[in-house]
């Protein structure tokens, strides 16, 4: 007589084995630059980002003998998919509900193949040598990741935003980087206002490169909730914090626009209605479009209960069977 060492579950079916915990990340930047793991890929000539991705997790899976589990966050169709990827190259996708839930083991498990701190310094390495779009990268697909682990306002979440809101900064892109800025400095007047006075300074010395009179004006009118509080708890006493906070007074007050085109001013951590973090009207109907956004009295020291970053795109959720990243099994690579 045989016995299956296969457990079972009732009706005689086989039950579903525990979710492997080697765990990757992946991430799809909107201009298709991909990341797998905290390094940046080469996509030669026409391959595609999902295959690039499951080429490499295989590899992965295929040195340990044994399948992996991966995250991929893919901003160029704007949805998380969560995947089991075996040393044959074969991989499927499941639901939410068959991975581990969220939780210390499952964020342990998942920064364990390369812990944040290490995926910093590659950024860091990557921006001495003046490598800035891969740092700037590499730096969206930690912030995304460790905020889809830990919460937008977990510490290590807040640092990557910091970095990449300064590599946005370094690039030119001035626009971007006010609004990563701005979330950081939103955050830490929540959390931790001894702490928030650097923060809003960084977000003003990005807003002072701002063009866009719409964008001078809800930003602007944000900043000034943000220095008035820290003034009004005693925490404004950097002169040249005093002075940035003069010269966004200044600003907004030069513009002197009319009754008829005038913005109405913004409660701290509320995005523009109708704009994107980069100032075009948004393509979908996220919370940067029409949701809600973060409404509070900065000056009695809380920032609302709306999402405290309501420009960060929402994803679709997890579902099975995403063809891009389903594969069958291949014939064995070459060598082995």
């Amino acid at each position: 007589m045989t016995h299956s060492l296969t457990p079972r579950e009732q009706q005689n079916l086989p039950a579903l084995s525990p979710p492997p915990l080697v765990r990757l990340d992946a991430y799809v930047a909107e201009d298709g630059s991909t990341v797998v793991n905290g390094h940046l890929l080469e996509m030669g000539g026409m391959r595609q980002p999902n295959e690039a991705i499951l080429d490499a997790i295989a590899m992965f899976a295929r040195t340990l003998g044994a399948p992996v589990a991966a995250t991929v966050i893919d901003r160029t169709v704007m949805q998380v998919a969560r995947l089991r990827v075996y040393p044959d190259g074969s991989s499927r996708t499941i639901g939410e509900e068959e991975d581990l839930p969220p939780g210390r083991e499952r964020t342990a498990a998942e920064e364990e193949a390369f812990p944040p701190l290490a995926r910093v310094e590659r950024i860091i390495q990557h921006a001495q040598r003046q490598e800035l779009h891969a740092a700037f990268v590499l730096a969206g697909a930690l912030r995304e990741h460790l905020t889809l682990r830990r919460g937008a306002e977990d510490e290590l979440a807040v640092e990557a935003r910091a970095i990449e809101a300064y590599l946005a900064f370094l690039r030119g892109d001035y626009m971007h980087s006010t609004v990563l800025a701005l979330t950081v400095a939103r955050i830490r007047c929540r959390t931790d206002l001894n702490r928030a006075a650097p923060e809003v300074a960084r977000a003003t010395a990005a807003w002072q490169r701002l063009w866009d009179e719409g964008q001078v004006a809800t930003r602007g009118q944000e900043l000034l909730h943000m220095w008035e509080h820290l003034a009004a708890a005693g925490l404004l006493v950097d002169p040249s914090h005093q002075a940035m906070a003069q010269a966004v007074r200044t600003r907004l007050r030069h513009r002197a626009p009319t009754a008829s085109t005038a913005p109405p001013a913004l409660p701290a951590g509320q995005a523009p209605t109708g704009q994107g973090p980069t100032g075009h009207a948004p393509t979908g109907q996220g919370p940067t479009a029409q949701g809600p956004a973060g409404r509070g009295t900065v000056g009695r020291g809380t920032v609302g209960q709306g999402p405290v970053a309501p420009e960060d795109k929402p994803l679709k959720p997890t579902r099975r069977g995403l063809r891009r990243f389903t594969r069958r099994p291949g014939p064995p690579p070459a060598g082995s």
